[in-house]
């Protein structure tokens, strides 16, 4: 059985995998965030764990990654001291996957667009994540919506990002994040950009 760790469990993105990861395999999920509180709906589930923490504590998460087979971060805030905090703990732990969100833009892929410091955090972050060993995937999601489909395309970081005026829904991005943490080798040390189709 995989055991995956998700850090920012309370997370919009992260609420909907974590649904798709209980219906639709059979991981075992520890969900790590600041307010334990709202995820009590998931106490009686036998598969979940729950840990509160911030991932900037370093004995918590060390604590949180013991065990695990993929950690899959879903943050905001100070991303790039949590990305380094991430890579060291998983380093000291021994795991080796991580699958990280951050936003379309942080390479200047979307055409005719300058995100400037606004996503200096996430490109921090990105390029901490790329100089570790680790098997990460990074996910660069366009504007997000809510509704129930699953319906997008992928490119690749040097590749220019595609429908970028477009939305794709939390469930699409929570898709591939389930995809990714039960399929081996799938999109090891790649950025993708995540995009509703045209």
């Amino acid at each position: 059985m995989t055991h995956v760790l998700i850090l920012g469990a309370g997370g919009q993105i992260a609420r909907v995998a974590t649904d798709l990861f209980l219906k639709a395999t059979d991981v075992q999920l520890t969900l790590y965030l600041r307010n334990a509180r709202r995820l009590q709906y998931l106490d009686n589930s036998d598969r979940v764990g729950i840990v509160e923490g911030d991932v900037l504590d370093k004995k918590t998460l060390r604590s949180a990654m013991a065990g695990q087979d993929v950690v899959y971060a879903n943050l905001s805030g100070r991303l790039e001291e949590q990305a380094k905090n991430i890579v060291e703990t998983m380093r000291a732990t021994g795991l080796k996957r991580l699958i990280f969100i951050s936003s379309m833009g942080i390479y200047e892929e979307v055409p005719g667009e300058r995100y400037r410091s606004v996503l200096d955090p996430y490109r921090n972050a990105a390029r901490v994540i790329e100089a570790s060993d680790l098997d990460y995937t990074i996910l660069r999601p366009e504007w997000l919506n809510d509704r129930d489909e699953v319906e997008y395309g992928l490119t690749q970081k040097d590749q220019p990002f595609k429908n970028p005026t477009a939305t794709v829904s939390r469930k699409s991005v929570a898709d591939l994040v389930v995809r990714l943490a039960t399929t081996p080798g799938l999109e090891i040390r790649s950025s993708l950009g995540v995009h509703k189709p045209e």
